[in-house]
């Protein structure tokens, strides 16, 4: 059954999430890809400290969809890959993990790159 509160919650919350991003680009002079690793951090952190799942209970989407949902990711596969294989999963839980998610948007960047032609921004052709 569809709520119409859990596609307003998400909304309302991934908003909130791009406007305080966007407030950073405006303001500030962090730049994006700065911006980028700090959200993904946040996501991570809120991973560590188990303060992601219930976030992702009440924002659904919201929590999920941008960039502070794949850093919960990493982190959840890190810290599941340690407890099982110790130091190396570290290294390896991450990937694991988000491995689905890497290779969609490197399929669907690839098929976006044979659709549409690029332009360049300062005037080239």
């Amino acid at each position: 059954m569809i709520n119409i509160w859990d596609y307003l919650i998400s909304f309302l919350v991934g908003g909130f999430i791009c406007f305080l991003a966007q407030i950073l680009v405006i303001k500030t002079k962090i730049t994006t890809a700065r911006i980028l690793v700090l959200l993904l951090t946040i996501g991570m952190i809120l991973e560590l400290f188990n303060v992601y799942a219930p976030f992702k209970e009440f924002a659904k989407a919201g929590a999920s969809v941008p960039i502070i949902g794949f850093g919960a990711s990493l982190a959840r596969g890190a810290i599941m890959a340690t407890k099982e294989y110790g130091l190396i999963g570290i290294f390896t839980g991450g990937l694991t993990a988000s491995a689905g998610g890497i290779a969609m948007a490197i399929f669907s960047s690839f098929l976006f790159a044979l659709i549409f032609s690029s332009k360049s921004k300062r005037g080239g052709h």
